[in-house]
Formats: C-alpha cells, structure tokens, sequence
C-alpha cells in the first residue's frame, strides 16, 4: 500500500509515535503471533514508504518497520481428480477426519455440496469489504476436505477458514490478522496459497506458528522461472509447493528457486467453485493437495510432528528433474504412501 506502514510497538506510545512523524493510527491490534501490537500507520502527506520507515528506524518506541505489502492469490489461468493417483494416496481410504485444517483466502460458497459440513468456522478478515468473489476459497477448501462427487484429498478434516482476500489480494495487515485468528482455532496445518514480497512481520508470525506445533503449507508462486523468491513459502519452516500436471511435469509459469520443497498436482484439475465446480490450475491449488495428503498423516498419527511431517516428506518425495532436491521440483512429487510408512 503506498500510503501505508506497519510497525509494532511494546506499550503505550501509539498516538506519540503517530504525532511525532506525522502519521495516522488506521488500526491497531494485539497480535499473537507477534507477540506485540501490531499498529497500521498512514501516510498523509505523500511522503514515500522507504522514507517514513528510515524515519522510523530510529525511534526506539518502534520494534519492527515494514511496508503492508500487497498479496496475490495463486491462480493461474485457464477428469476425475488424478491427484490420488499421482501422490499415492487411495480415495477410497482417503481420511482427514477430525485434524483441524486452518485456510487463508478468499470467501467461499458454503452451500456447494462438496463443502456439506466441512466448514468448522469462519472469520472475516476484511468484513467492511464486500464480497464478490468466492471461487478461489472454495476450491482450496474443496480440494483438502471435499465430499460428495468432487472429493477433496482428506475428507472428514475440519476447515477454519479466514477470509482474507477480495479481487484476487490482499495487505499483509488484513493477512496476519486472519494468521492470528488461524493460529487460535487450534489447527495442525495452514494452509497458505498466495505470494507476495518478503515481509518480516509475517515471518516472525510463520516462524512463531512453527513453534506451536502447526505445519505451515504455501504456493510457491506461478510468477515464472525468473520471478523472485515468493513468500510467505521461502521462509524456513514452511513446506514450498510447486504444481505439476498429470505426467509429472512441471508448471510452466512455476517459480523456481531453492525454496522450492515440494511438487504436487495442480494443472487442470477439476475442483469446486463458487458456480459448482472448474478446472483449476496453480500452486495455490497443489498446496491444497499437499495439505489434504499432511492431513491423513495426521489422521493416521496424531502425535506426528511438524519436523516429522517435514523431514517425511522431503525423504519420501519421489524425485523429478536432476537428481536430489532442486529448484524446479524441490525434493520431487508428494508420495503421500510412502510418508505414511517413513519411521521417526
């Protein structure tokens, strides 16, 4: 947002810190994650984002600067789900049931038959923007816990689902907001598909949800093969997933870089919508598959580990491309029997 910062800061000197650089107090929270409050600054005058933080920066009232960072979902343009197959894992075993699933983008259709009673909970990150698009979230939803004729790859899970996005983005603001909500509902697993620019604030907030237990799942990002790093999916401690298609190659407009963890389905996969369901493609929609597959780990152990899911699936994955982890497939495509047999 070029008009706007976000700075947390220990105490009472919100207002103070507003008078003393010029600034408005759009909003502030108490964050969990962050363990602080989180306070969104305005820019009135039209002074640059750079410069206010620099301003900022030595002001020890501040703990930490950064810009509210606009996010893109994970879409990319464009039958039976041949996910199963490819990752391993036989639909008709398919099990996620009762593991806590936390979802992040948009609002979803709760009335598609493929989401009958698979919606725990909702949260409105953004409940003063209005609704107009649903397809998205539902079909992340829908490919991890789907029921019915479009079966998701953990049916059973419950899903906590945040709305966070309008228009295919969102503010790293709205976004932790919705992180923090996710993060309180108890949930073994995030998922996560949207990319933006590193921002400090959210990897404090994945490293801290790390440290909870939770296993953090994100899009790689369909930016193309010289796009930077995405994020939140290149901080340490989240599980990168890149999209593959039905012959286990690689989505052409995938980024690529050593972030890369994972590879899984997600070209022209048919998945619900708002409208009842389309043929999907991105890695938005393959870390739906990744985190439906983490779910019946789950299911099937409740006391794993995120480092075990981590370590398990890195060691399982079947390599594509050069041999070992690389930056186009990572460690190779989900295995999800394989990590079901992998010892401690």
């Amino acid at each position: 947002m070029p008009d706007e910062v976000l700075v947390t800061v220990d105490g009472d000197a919100v207002q103070q810190i507003a008078a003393s650089f010029g600034l408005e107090v759009r909003s502030q929270r108490q964050s969990q994650l962050l363990g602080t409050t989180l306070v969104r600054f305005g820019i009135p005058d039209g002074r640059p984002v750079g410069v206010v933080l620099a301003q900022l920066a030595a002001d020890g009232r501040t703990l930490r600067r950064e810009p509210n960072h606009i996010y893109a979902l994970q879409q990319a343009a464009t039958v039976v789900n041949y996910a199963f197959e490819r990752i391993a894992l036989d639909s008709r075993e398919a099990s996620g049931e009762n593991v806590r699933i936390a979802v992040i983008d948009t609002a979803i259709d709760d009335t598609n038959p493929a989401l009958s009673g698979v919606i725990a909970d909702q949260f409105d990150a953004m409940p003063d923007v209005p609704i107009e698009a649903r397809d998205h979230g539902t079909s992340i939803d829908g490919l991890i816990a789907g029921v019915g004729a479009l079966k998701g790859m953990a049916p059973g899970a419950r899903i906590y689902h945040a709305r966070a996005f309008e228009g295919g983005k969102s503010t790293m603001d709205i976004i932790l907001a919705a992180f923090d909500w996710a993060a309180e509902q108890d949930v073994r697993i995030i998922n996560m598909s949207f990319v933006g620019p590193k921002n400090d604030l959210l990897g404090v907030a994945c490293r801290n949800a790390r440290a909870l237990g939770i296993v953090l799942v994100a899009a790689a990002g369909n930016n193309g093969p010289k796009a930077p790093y995405g994020y939140p999916a290149a901080f340490d401690g989240v599980i990168a997933v890149t999209a593959t298609d039905a012959k286990d190659g690689l989505m052409q407009q995938a980024n690529r870089g050593a972030y890369v963890f994972l590879s899984a389905p997600g070209v022209e996969m048919v998945a619900p919508s708002g409208a009842g369901s389309d043929v999907v493609t991105g890695t938005s929609f393959a870390a739906a598959i990744v985190t439906g597959a983490i779910a019946n780990l789950l299911h099937a152990a409740p006391d794993r580990s995120a480092d075990w899911v981590e370590k398990a699936l890195a060691a399982t994955a079947r390599d594509l491309g050069p041999k070992g982890r690389d930056n186009d497939f990572g460690y190779g495509l989900l295995d999800t029997k394989a990590a079901e047999a992998a010892k401690e």
